[in-house]
């Protein structure tokens, strides 16, 4: 399916957001699977797609990261823009399955690579990084943004794209770019939710 706010990707997406999310939530989560967040195009990737799409300087000949990549949107929308290679990452089996599959579907296949591997506190050197929807939980956003702002006095291009998540950093941050992006009520509890792009100040 089209993405909502970026039509010029097109992802493998859950259709029935509810019944999946409970599915595997109720029964799933017995054996140890996550909730599937690689299943949905999520506000904060969905506006950080879209700012690299009207953007392709940001990433054109460029050699990037995608943290906690999901369904691959943010690393498709660079590999369209002109990214030399995007590595995707994420910890979930099923988003490792779900990358190479959408990158594939929009003719990126040959320059995105997916990883399994636990990166947060890598000092591995990308021209830029992204991460979007990743501050949803205490801890992990703490990790994550140390490590990310760690990168940045470092000389990385971070973007990050979020709606304003509980945990998101504000303080540390500008927003460059906001966008109203559809997304699913049964998840987000509303149809429309506004979604920046944010880097950290210096």
């Amino acid at each position: 399916m089209p993405v909502p706010h970026a039509p010029e990707i097109r992802l493998h997406v859950a259709d029935e957001a509810t019944e999946l999310w409970q599915k595997t939530e109720e029964e799933l989560e017995e054996i140890g699977l996550p909730p599937p967040f690689w299943a949905f195009a999520w506000a904060g990737g969905q506006a950080l797609a879209r700012y690299i799409l009207d953007h392709p300087e940001t990433v054109a000949g460029k050699r990037l990261l995608d943290f906690a990549s999901g369904s691959g949107l943010v690393a498709i929308a660079a590999a369209k823009a002109g990214a030399a290679h995007v590595l995707a990452s994420d910890l979930d089996a099923f988003a490792l399955a779900a990358i190479p599959l959408n990158a594939a579907a929009n003719g990126v296949a040959d320059r995105i690579t997916a990883t399994g591997e636990n990166l947060i506190g890598s000092e591995e050197s990308f021209d830029g990084l992204f991460a979007a929807d990743i501050f949803y939980e205490r801890d992990l956003a703490g990790a994550v943004g140390a490590w990310l702002q760690g990168l940045h006095a470092r000389g990385t291009a971070v973007l990050i794209g979020d709606p304003g998540r509980s945990y998101l950093p504000r303080e540390r941050l500008d927003a460059i770019a906001a966008y109203e992006v559809p997304v699913t009520r049964s998840l987000e509890d509303a149809e429309i939710k506004r979604s920046s792009v944010w880097r950290f100040r210096d």
